[in-house]
C-alpha cells in the first residue's frame, strides 16, 4: 500500500522530524522532493511548473529540489542554504522533513537543523562524489574534511540517535548503473566513518538500515524498485516506519529554543522552533531568556494547522502579542513564566572533548553552537584533563599550573559566554545542554553542560573588566571558577 497524504493524518500520528544531511550534491534536496511528490505532497502543477523553471535556469535535475531550495539564490547556485521545512506521513509516522545544507560555508545552519532531528537520513553520493563527501580533511595540504563526514558526526553530537544511510545516485554507477559491489563498497566505508563519529559498530550493523536509492528517478523510496534485485534490505519510506519514537519528556517545563522570528502581515510576531521539553499551549504567559522578555502567546501552529497544544518534539510557530522581531532572536530559548522560566547563564562548567584542535588553552574564546544559539564563549578556566571514555580525572590544574589540551583529548572547563546567551545543564533539559565548538569553519570540540551559574545566583566575580566598551562575559577570575567548581556536587 502507498501511504496516502491527508492533513487530517496529523493529530493522530506520532510526529517525528527527520533531518536529512550529507555532502553538497549527494542528492538530499533532490530525494526529499521526490518523497514529497511520490507521497502526493507536491502538486502536480507545481511540479511542472519546477520542470520549466529549472530547465530556463540549464539545470534539469534540479526540479525536485527546487521544491525544497525556495529562495532565488538557492535556485540559482542550486544549493541549500536555509534549513525548510515540510512534511509527510508513513504508515506509523507523521515525519517533519529537515532538508539541512551540505555546503560547508552554511554549515552552522545544518546544526541548527539537526539540533532538532530524532532521525537522520545521510545521503551518500555513488558516483564519483563519494571519495570527497567523506574524505579526512588535512589542514595542512589544505583538504577540506568532507561534510558528511562533519555532518556525521554533528549528529551524534547533536544527540540523534537513529540512523538510515541512503546511498544515492544508484543510477548513476559505473561502469554500469545499479551495481551492487559499488554499494557494498560504499556501505563498508560508510559503517567505518560512522564508528570514528562515534556511534558504536554493533549498533550501526543491527539498527542502521543501509538503502541503495536514486532520489532522481525515485528507486527505493516509496516502493520497492526491480532495478536491483539483488537489494533484500527494506525501501526508504518502509524504514522510516520501522524506527522507534523517541521518549518524549512532556512533565518538564517548556524549553523551545527559537529557530527564527517572523512577521506575518496580519498576525504580527511569529517565532518558530522546536519544543524540546514540555508543553506550550495558547494563553500561557511565555518568558524569553536570556533578553528577559515576556508575551503572551495567542495560538501554536504546525505546518498551519492551529493546534490546542504542542508537545516535546513539535517544530511549531506561535504567535505572540506585544514583541518586535528587535526584541527575540534565533537563538533564544522559550519557556513558560510560571513554571522554572529559563534564564541568562553568567558562566557554565562542561565536559569538552576536543576533536580536531592542538592548542586549546584558557582564555582561548571560538563560537559555541548550542541548540540555535551560535554565540562566542571563553575557556575561562580548565580544571582538569579527563579520559574522553569513561571521564576519569588524568591531570588537574592548580590556581598557577594551566592546562593544554589536544586533539582526542577531553577536559573539565569554566566556560563564560561573552554575549548573553541560554544554555542548561545536560542532565535537566538535554537538547539544551549539549553544544559543538567551531573555529576554522570545521568542528573543534563537542561538549555537554555539568552546571549552570543563572543570572541572580552569586557568587560574584572579582576580576576587574578591562575595557569597558567591548561586549564581553563577566570578569571571573581563575580563583573564583575553582571556588566555584569546589562548591558544586556534580560528581
Amino acid at each position: 500500500t502507498v501511504p496516502t497524504y491527508s492533513h487530517t493524518m496529523a493529530s493522530e500520528k506520532d510526529h517525528m522530524s527527520i533531518v536529512i544531511c550529507g555532502h553538497v550534491d549527494s542528492g538530499k534536496s533532490t530525494t526529499t522532493g521526490r518523497l514529497l511528490f511520490e507521497l502526493g505532497g507536491i502538486p502536480e502543477r507545481e511540479m511542472q511548473k519546477l520542470k520549466d523553471e529549472a530547465k530556463t535556469l540549464g539545470k534539469d535535475s534540479f526540479a525536485f529540489a527546487f521544491y525544497m531550495d525556495k529562495s532565488k539564490e538557492e535556485r540559482a547556485r542550486g544549493v541549500t542554504i536555509a534549513c525548510t521545512t515540510k512534511e509527510f506521513f508513513t504508515d506509523r509516522y507523521h515525519y517533519t522533513v529537515i532538508d539541512a545544507p551540505g555546503h560547508r560555508d552554511f554549515i552552522k545552519n545544518m546544526i541548527s537543523g539537526a539540533s532538532q532531528a530524532d532521525v537522520a537520513l545521510i545521503m551518500v553520493p555513488a558516483d564519483g562524489n563519494f571519495t570527497t563527501a567523506i574524505q579526512r580533511g588535512n589542514h595542512k595540504q589544505g583538504i577540506v574534511q568532507g561534510q558528511t563526514r562533519q555532518h556525521a558526526r554533528l549528529i551524534n553530537l547533536l544527540g540523534v540517535k537513529q540512523i538510515v544511510v541512503g546511498i544515492n545516485k544508484m543510477d548513476n554507477t559505473s561502469p554500469t548503473p545499479y551495481l551492487q559491489s559499488r554499494f557494498e563498497e560504499i556501505a563498508g566505508e560508510v559503517v567505518v566513518m560512522l564508528k570514528t563519529a562515534g556511534y558504536k559498530e554493533d549498533k550501526i550493523k543491527k539498527e542502521f538500515p543501509f538503502i541503495p536509492i536514486s532520489g532522481w528517478e525515485g528507486d527505493n523510496l516509496v516502493k520497492k524498485t526491480e532495478k536491483m534485485a539483488w537489494y533484500k534490505g527494506p525501501y526508504l519510506l518502509e524504514a522510516l516506519d520501522n524506527l522507534k519514537a523517541p521518549e518524549r519528556p512532556f512533565d518538564k517545563p517548556l524549553r523551545l529554543p527559537l529557530q527564527d522570528v517572523y512577521k506575518i502581515q496580519g498576525i504580527g510576531t511569529v517565532p518558530v522552533g522546536r519544543v524540546e521539553t514540555g508543553i506550550l499551549k495558547p494563553g500561557c504567559v511565555v518568558y524569553f531568556a536570556p533578553v528577559s522578555k515576556k508575551a503572551e502567546c495567542k495560538s501554536v501552529e504546525m505546518h498551519h494547522e492551529s493546534l490546542e497544544q504542542a508537545g516535546p518534539g513539535d517544530n511549531v510557530g506561535f504567535n505572540i502579542k506585544g514583541l518586535s522581531l528587535k526584541d527575540i532572536h534565533r537563538g533564544n530559548v522559550a519557556s513558560d513564566s510560571k513554571n522554572k522560566p529559563a534564564a541568562k547563564c553568567r558562566r557554565f562548567y562542561a565536559q569538552v572533548i576536543v576533536l580536531n584542535h592542538n592548542n586549546i588553552t584558557d582564555n582561548y574564546t571560538p563560537v559555541l553552537d548550542c541548540h540555535t544559539a551560535h554565540i562566542a564563549c571563553k575557556f575561562n578556566t580548565i580544571l582538569s584533563e579527563i579520559d574522553p571514555r569513561n571521564g576519569s580525572t588524568k591531570r588537574k590544574a592548580t590556581q598557577d599550573t594551566k592546562l593544554v589540551l589536544k586533539k582526542n583529548q577531553a577536559c573539565m572547563a569554566v566556560m563564560v559566554p561573552q554575549k548573553a546567551m541560554c544554555v542548561e545543564a545536560y542532565s535537566e533539559y538535554a537538547p539544551l545542554g549539549r553544544f559543538a565548538i567551531r573555529d576554522m569553519r570545521r568542528t573543534v570540540a563537542v561538549g555537554v553542560v555539568k552546571a549552570v551559574q543563572f543570572e541572580g545566583n552569586g557568587p560574584e566575580p572579582t576580576g576587574k573588566v578591562k575595557n569597558k566598551n567591548k561586549i564581553q562575559g563577566e570578569a571571573f577570575t581563575r580563583k573564583d571558577d575553582f571556588e566555584w567548581v569546589g562548591s558544586l556536587d556534580t560528581k
